[in-house]
């Protein structure tokens, strides 16, 4: 188990080298929940996540034992680059194994903060026994979630929402491998056993919950996901044990509601948060945590490092699922000023043309027959059923895609 009294002096060891995020007060996503509703900003840490907390505190406290070939670690993303930034600040190398899978974005932006790059494995796991070889030629290892010094980092995390939040009810915190909620639910069941932690993960990966389900440690198939930084197959060991004294509850969310909770913050808050950082928001959305009128909830945004493309796509998801975006196939008589006139009305109904295609060349088509492909900006589902409605009353046979 982890000692309140290692996670404090962490909190000493690191300040100097980490950013202390804001806890901040969301009045809309109060309004949504009836409860006051606060989100503690991991994503604006150093390297856009919690990572570099544990990293650094895991380098600083075996100083004495790094030799000249430094540290490893293995990692697709976050873990890799808080430990390259951690390495880098300590002033020793890093070497850090990265999937073969791993997005060139994050591969960069580990060598960006002084990481040694070796692509090796087909999966995580295959890096990690890469990283491990490594660490038989006098490299320190550094495990990404299930080691003592990794948890204590991650635990100052809770001590400073205590000092800027007195007596929440409620903390909701993602979990991979359970680094993250191990450290900040060791810190409140010492210092506030009242607060409730609450675990999300993605149901497509949930190794924590079928874990808890069972009793025992169980290893699981995963899809992927767009929180890959919890798409782990199997908690730790250590872990495991923290989350079972000391961890509430366990809920599972759908990609959709990942999407769904990433495109809110963004727009709502203008906060940028990866899969994994937006799953407690998702679990709310989801309903899957009860929540008392007024209680004084946290959300812990573990992080904001997605790759552009891909938060183009959640983006477009997004907006499509909620009813932003309405796509339409429309059947047109192919004569001069047919289109016009349909553009007229979609003006008239306050829709906003995102893109068109126009093709004549539709087989089975009549020849005079063209068709017409729009995809529309639109206020909701309701805007978009008056839309479909106004078409159809206007004579045009549409389809919604």
């Amino acid at each position: 188990m982890i000692r309140l009294g290692n996670v404090k002096e962490a909190a000493a060891a690191i300040k100097k080298h980490i950013i202390r995020t804001p806890l901040i007060y969301s009045p809309y996503l109060s309004k949504l929940f009836h409860a006051k509703i606060y989100l503690k900003l991991e994503n604006l840490q150093k390297t856009g996540s919690f990572k570099v907390r544990g990293a650094t505190y895991k380098v600083l406290t075996n100083l004495n034992k790094i030799g000249a070939t430094g540290v490893v670690a293995a990692s697709a993303g976050n873990h890799a680059q808080g430990v390259a930034l951690a390495a880098r600040l300590a002033g020793v190398p890093a070497t850090i194994v990265m999937p073969e899978w791993a997005s060139i974005t994050k591969q960069e932006a580990t060598k960006g903060y002084g990481g040694q790059v070796v692509i090796d494995g087909k999966n995580i796991e295959e890096s990690l026994a890469k990283a491990q070889d490594l660490s038989a030629q006098g490299r320190i290892f550094i495990h990404p979630f299930d080691d003592p010094d990794i948890i204590t980092g991650q635990g100052t995390i809770a001590l400073e929402i205590l000092e800027d939040l007195e007596h929440p009810d409620l903390i909701i915190v993602p979990i991979g491998g359970g680094g993250i909620i191990s450290g900040i639910a060791s810190v409140i069941n010492s210092m506030h056993p009242a607060t409730k932690i609450i675990g999300v993960q993605a149901a497509v990966c949930p190794s924590a919950y079928e874990s808890r389900l069972h009793g025992r440690i169980a290893r699981v198939a995963s899809k992927t996901s767009i929180a890959d930084g919890i798409n782990v197959k199997q908690v730790g060991q250590l872990t495991f044990q923290i989350i079972e004294k000391c961890v509430d509850d366990i809920v599972l969310v759908e990609e959709e509601q990942i999407a769904a909770a990433m495109l809110m913050l963004l727009e709502r808050k203008k906060i940028l948060a990866e899969g994994a950082g937006a799953v407690p928001l998702a679990a709310l959305l989801k309903g899957a945590v009860a929540l008392p009128t007024d209680a004084k909830v946290v959300l812990l945004i573990c992080g904001g490092n997605v790759d552009s493309p891909l938060m183009g796509r959640i983006l477009s998801q997004g907006l499509l699922k909620n009813g932003r975006i309405m796509r339409l196939w429309v059947q047109l008589e192919d004569t001069p000023g047919s289109l016009a006139k349909l553009l007229e009305l979609v003006a008239k109904l306050r829709a906003n043309v995102l893109h068109i295609y126009h093709d004549r060349n539709i087989r089975n088509t009549p020849i005079y027959i063209t068709h017409v492909e729009l995809e529309l900006e639109t206020r909701g589902p309701e805007h978009v059923k008056a839309i479909a409605q106004e078409l159809q009353l206007a004579g045009y046979e549409m389809q919604e895609r």
